[in-house]
């Protein structure tokens, strides 16, 4: 059985299944709602029901208060409906984003390999192409578990019909650990995508003439690789700069790759920084964290460019800081924003942004 759900201020109609949360339905109509967690933790997807009735699910009472509640709030990704229903949401205009219709993709695993002892590459051949923007993620489904896991896509938007995903194995993590234990080349997998916020403002670059700038720490390289690919495909020339961080020599992958896209595009920078590298390892490279890497490269100095970054949460909040002394604004800092079940209770909220 099915229901209409009417989204405001859009006044966009779409049907709605039983069971369906209210999130789900509005992305595979290729309606973005704002959204973080997708586990009812965050409170990031809150929207006004003004008509019909609906069932809460598993909103957390956190992120939900019942005086909420009582004002005919929910939380999108939980909801489901038990009638038509008519919402009101908080939709931000983006000139640059392609709105594309979430989807199920089935697949094989072409390939794995180990890109560092934490860090695994999976290259996944789809049944059909699949279409999304650099920076976009896809959710894989878990065998077993019922449930999926957010990862997003290391490869250019080019490649249509295969994508890589760079999947760390996080302690205690069942999801990542199915990924580096049992999952094998040749097996069949699902996905689901694509989803996020996070892809090139190419309108504001445009209008400012403003450089691009990448900050990464670990497996958070997989974004910023995928939207430097694409610039550098489509014959970009304004400024490129990679700031990319890991602990070590050994936890560092793609290396050799933007090394060489360095050598080959003149507007493109890329600067390895390692914070905990052996003295007497021989490393020419950048030490440090990834802040200081690229407060020491700019000369504290940001202004003429966007920001992008990527990465784990400590390091973020370390960057947006430096940005911000370095003459950068919210407006010019976009992030990565979506959190797995286990950590979106401590997402990362900058008390210096009302967006961030």
């Amino acid at each position: 059985m099915s229901h209409q759900l009417t989204i405001e201020p859009l006044g966009q109609v779409i049907e709605i299944e039983e069971g369906q949360t209210i999130l789900d339905a509005a992305l595979r109509a290729g309606i973005y709602l704002p959204h973080a967690c997708g586990h009812g933790l965050c409170g990031t997807c809150k929207v006004q029901v003004s008509d019909g009735e609906i069932e809460h699910g598993e909103a957390s009472g956190f992120a939900l208060m019942d005086y909420e509640r009582e004002e005919g709030l929910c939380l999108a990704c939980c909801a489901t409906v038990e009638s038509d229903v008519v919402v009101e949401a908080e939709i931000d205009e983006e000139p640059d984003a392609l709105n594309l219709p979430v989807q199920d993709f089935h697949g094989v695993v072409a390939r794995i390999e180990d890109l560092t002892p934490t860090i695994k590459g999976v290259w996944i051949e789809l049944d059909a192409p699949i279409t999304f923007q650099a920076g976009q993620y896809v959710n894989l489904h878990i065998p077993g578990e019922g449930n999926t896991r957010a990862f997003s896509i290391a490869s250019a938007p080019a490649q249509r019909n295969e994508i890589e995903l760079n999947i760390r194995r996080v302690p205690g993590g069942m999801g990542t650990a199915w990924v580096h234990e049992q999952l094998r080349a040749g097996e069949r997998v699902k996905i689901s995508g694509p989803y996020g916020r996070f892809f090139l403002r190419h309108s504001e670059h445009q209008a400012h003439d403003l450089g691009y700038l990448f900050l990464a720490g670990g497996s958070g390289l997989s974004s910023p690789r995928s939207m430097i690919l694409e610039l550098l495909a489509s014959g970009c020339t304004r400024p490129i700069t990679l700031v990319n961080g890991a602990r070590c020599q050994s936890e560092l992958y793609h290396h050799d790759e933007f090394v060489q896209l360095a050598q080959q595009h003149a507007n493109f920078s890329y600067v390895a920084a390692l914070s905990d590298e052996p003295e007497d390892s021989g490393w020419t490279g950048a030490r440090g964290f990834v802040h200081e890497a690229a407060k020491a490269h700019f000369a504290n100095d940001f202004r003429g460019h966007k920001a992008y970054l990527c990465g784990p949460p400590a390091m973020i909040e370390a960057c947006i800081t430096t940005l911000m002394q370095g003459r950068l604004f919210e407006r010019d800092i976009y992030m990565e924003k979506f959190f797995s079940a286990a950590d979106a209770s401590q997402q990362l909220k900058s008390p210096l942004f009302r967006n961030i």
